[in-house]
Formats: structure tokens, C-alpha cells, sequence
């Protein structure tokens, strides 16, 4: 079944590139995940491929739209998963997929993205998501991560992962690519669990921050600062409105500030780290060692969680 649909063939001009994908579904929730790489793509990405959904929805679930094309003229707008290609200044060019994830097929899903991964000599992928977690939304989210590679352990200071249970098509994935050998990190922000299904953009952006500083390439996250100041003034206004809400924040507060006094890898020693296990990588595996680097703003740094 050929579901793959790949238009570049230049991947030896690629510099270092770096996948990142976020996917609507059980592990971004309030689509704070796959908002934040709507921003990253922004207006000067390419798409260079995408995966056919036709064998992958149940589309009783995740039904097609009719919409009004230019002409007027009314079109079928199905799920769609795309690959972008983001080519900025920075130490990689970016494979950024977003999309939705799929009901059905999961094996043949992930093993579309690590062909295109492998095609394009991409040489880490990242998955992002999302999750509710006991946060303040007054206090900048923190991004937290996992591998089961040793050296980004080491290298990022990340967990290995313990989780047990029911899993997506992120699980699935990371599988695989460990199996395929391609180095792997997957990346999780919280979302204050008492604001329901509530856009959070201060969480997308936490996410954007993260990346930044680990990649060296600019995510375009400040163009998120008027969604954060609106949000955050509508999540002020209800919780306002309850004193039970108003204490069990300040309760999440005094817990939040002790937490975050743990140490926690800086941003610059976060990229230095990340861009010497890819050197180390690419020694290894007998191409020629090239230098980069980049600089982020200041941000959530990532710790230690089992996801």
C-alpha cells in the first residue's frame, strides 16, 4: 500500500535536519502540541509530502469539511498530515509534520514517517505533546522529555521511559524508531488540568521555547504573545469567580515554586549538549563532523519525566 507521497529530492542539501511532528489526538490536549507547530511552520515553510488519510481515519469520527475554495466552487478538505520544510538560519532545517492521528493502521502510519526520516537523512525526530497536569496556569509551563537512546539521556538530561498502559500512535512511533536506529526524543508540556479543553497558548509556546533552545533555529514563538495575554486574562476571570478555584491555585503555586528550585539544565548547555551527541553521531557513523550552533531566548528549560 503506497500511502506515502514525497516530493524532494534534494535531501543532500539539507543542513543537519531535525524532524518534529505533533499530532491531534490522545497526547496533545487542547491541541496545544500541534498549535505550536502551526506557528513554527509559519509562511515560509514548503510542503514536501504527505500521507494519503483514506486508509488511516474512521471518518464517522474524524469526519472530511466542505468548504468554499476561491472560485467559490465548493471542495472535500480531508484530514490532512503534511510535511513541511522549514529552512531558517540555525544550526538544521526543520521536518516539521502536523496532522491528526490516525484511528486506524498505526504500524504503517509510523513506518510513512521514519521513510520519510530515513529519505531525507533527517538525524533526530522529536514528537510533541501535551498533557493536563496539577500546574498553575499563573507560572510558565515546563517541558519535559524522554528517550530511550543513552546518549540523549545523557546528553539532555531526560528520562527513560517507564509508562505501561494504553498508548497512541506516539508509542508506536517511538517503537520504531528505535528499532530503525534513529534517535529519538519525545517532548511533553503541561497543561493546568482545572482549565478542561481550554486553549493554553502559554503552553505552546513553552514548547516552541524548548525547542528553540535545543535546535538552534528560531520557532517564531512571540508570535504567540497576544493569544497568551488573552487567554491568561480569560482563565484569571474563571477562576475568579470560585473561591474554591482561587485557594486550590494558590495551593498549586506554593507547589510549583518549590519544584522549580531543582536544578535544571541551563538553555545554552541544553543546546551544546544536543548538538555534540549529533557530532558524536555523525563521527560514528563515518561522515564528516561539521559545526553549529544557535542561540534562543530565555524560557522553560526541560527536566526529568517518564513519558
Amino acid at each position: 500500500m503506497n500511502v506515502l507521497t514525497l516530493e524532494f529530492d534534494s535531501a543532500d542539501t539539507l543542513r543537519s535536519p531535525v524532524m518534529v511532528l505533533a499530532l491531534r489526538g490522545l497526547f496533545d490536549t487542547a491541541e496545544v502540541a500541534t498549535d505550536a507547530l502551526e506557528i513554527l511552520v509559519g509562511d515560509d515553510a514548503v510542503v514536501i509530502g504527505s500521507i494519503d488519510p483514506d486508509p488511516f481515519y474512521d471518518f464517522t469520527q474524524e469526519r472530511p469539511q466542505m468548504e468554499l475554495d476561491d472560485e467559490g466552487d465548493q471542495e472535500v478538505v480531508w484530514p490532512s498530515n503534511d510535511f513541511h520544510l522549514v529552512r531558517r538560519h540555525g544550526a538544521h532545517d526543520l521536518v516539521l509534520l502536523t496532522g491528526v492521528e490516525p484511528h486506524l493502521r498505526y504500524a504503517t502510519f509510523a513506518d510513512a514517517i521514519i521513510e520519510v526520516a530515513q529519505r531525507l537523512g533527517c538525524e533526530a525526530v522529536v514528537t510533541v505533546g501535551a498533557a493536563p497536569e496539577p500546574v498553575p496556569h499563573t507560572r510558565a509551563p515546563l517541558v519535559v522529555g524522554s528517550s530511550t537512546n543513552d546518549g540523549l539521556v545523557a546528553a539532555l538530561g531526560l528520562s527513560r521511559p517507564r509508562y505501561q498502559g494504553v498508548t497512541g500512535l506516539v508509542g508506536v512511533l517511538q517503537d520504531r524508531l528505535d528499532r530503525a536506529a534513529i534517535p529519538a526524543v519525545s517532548l511533553r508540556v503541561g497543561v493546568p488540568h482545572y482549565l478542561g479543553h481550554a486553549k493554553h497558548p502559554r503552553s505552546s509556546a513553552a514548547l516552541l521555547q524548548h525547542l528553540e533552545h535545543v535546535l538552534g533555529v528560531p520557532t517564531l514563538h512571540a508570535d504567540l504573545g497576544d493569544e497568551i495575554a488573552r487567554w491568561r486574562g480569560l482563565h484569571d476571570e474563571a477562576v475568579a469567580e470560585d473561591d474554591d478555584a482561587l485557594a486550590y491555585v494558590g495551593m498549586l503555586e506554593r507547589d510549583y515554586d518549590r519544584r522549580i528550585e531543582a536544578t535544571i539544565p541551563s538553555a545554552d548547555s541544553l543546546a551544546e549538549e544536543f548538538e555534540k551527541f549529533l557530532s558524536d553521531q555523525r563521527d560514528d557513523s563515518g561522515e564528516p563532523d561539521t559545526d553549529a550552533g544557535g542561540d534562543g531566548d530565555d524560557g522553560p528549560d526541560g527536566g526529568r519525566s517518564d513519558y
